[in-house]
C-alpha cells in the first residue's frame, strides 16, 4: 500500500468465526480491504449508521495507538521494532470477553488478563516511541487536554497518547458513540456469544497502517512467541 499517512500496533483476530463476525459486524475487512455486508439485527435499525468510526479502523484492540514516523524513520524499521518485540513478548490468555458500555460506545472487552495487557501495553508503547514523530498542536487539541486528568495529559506528552501505562485499557470497539447504548449491546452480545473465544488469547501484534482517506489495513502480523 503506498503513501501511509499514520502507523498503529493493534490485536486483530486471525481468521476464524471470531474474525469473520466482527469484521461482518463493522462491514469490513482490514486484511484485504473489502467492504462487507452488515448484518441488521433486530432492535437497532442500520448497522452502516453506527459504526463508522470502528469500521474506519478496522476491528482491533488498540495497543499502540495510531503515529506518524519521526523524520528518518522507515517502515522497515517499523516492521524491525515490531518483529523484535513479538519475538520477546509472551502471548497474553485471558479468560474470555465480554460485551460492555464504554463512555457511549459498545466494545468487547477480556476477562481476568488486566496485569498481563498492562504489561504487554507498556512493553509496546515504551519500544516504538522513538520511532513516532512530535504531536503536533492540532493532534494535541484532538486529544481534548482540558478534558484529561493531570496524569493522562503527562502521559499524553511523553508518550504520544493519554491512554496508556497503568491509564491502558484494552477493548475491541464495536460501535461508535450512542446516546443509548444499551439495546445495542444486549443485541451484539447475543450476536456474538457462538463465536466469542474461550480463552482469549492476544498471540500475535499486528502492524497497521493508515492510507491517504483514512482507512486503516492489517500490513503484518507476528507471532507473539516469547
Amino acid at each position: 500500500m503506498d503513501q501511509i499517512a499514520r502507523y498503529a500496533v493493534y490485536y486483530a483476530p486471525p481468521e476464524g468465526p471470531f474474525a469473520f463476525r466482527a469484521n461482518e459486524w463493522l462491514g469490513r475487512d482490514p486484511a484485504n480491504g473489502n467492504n462487507l455486508p452488515q448484518p441488521v439485527l433486530a432492535g437497532i435499525g442500520d448497522p452502516h449508521a453506527i459504526t463508522a468510526e470502528p469500521r474506519r479502523y478496522g476491528f482491533h484492540g488498540t495497543i499502540r495507538a495510531p503515529f506518524r514516523l519521526a523524520e528518518g524513520v522507515t517502515e522497515a524499521a517499523v516492521q524491525d521494532c515490531v518483529a523484535g518485540l513479538a519475538a520477546r513478548l509472551a502471548p497474553v490468555v485471558c479468560t474470555g470477553l465480554q460485551a460492555e458500555t464504554l463512555h457511549g460506545f459498545v466494545a468487547l472487552t477480556p476477562l481476568g488478563c488486566e496485569a498481563a495487557l498492562l504489561d504487554l501495553g507498556a512493553a509496546v508503547v515504551e519500544a516504538t516511541n522513538p520511532l513516532r514523530a512530535a504531536l503536533t498542536e492540532a493532534e494535541i487539541a484532538r486529544r481534548r487536554p482540558d478534558q484529561l486528568s493531570p496524569r493522562q495529559r503527562e502521559l499524553l506528552q511523553h508518550w504520544g497518547y493519554p491512554h496508556v501505562m497503568e491509564e491502558f485499557r484494552f477493548h475491541l470497539t464495536l460501535t461508535d458513540r450512542l446516546a443509548e447504548p444499551e439495546p445495542v449491546r444486549a443485541a451484539l452480545e447475543d450476536f456474538f456469544a457462538p463465536v466469542l473465544p474461550r480463552p482469549f488469547v492476544i498471540e500475535d501484534l499486528c502492524l497497521f497502517g493508515e492510507d491517504r482517506g483514512g482507512r486503516f489495513h492489517l500490513l503484518h502480523r507476528y507471532a507473539l512467541t516469547g
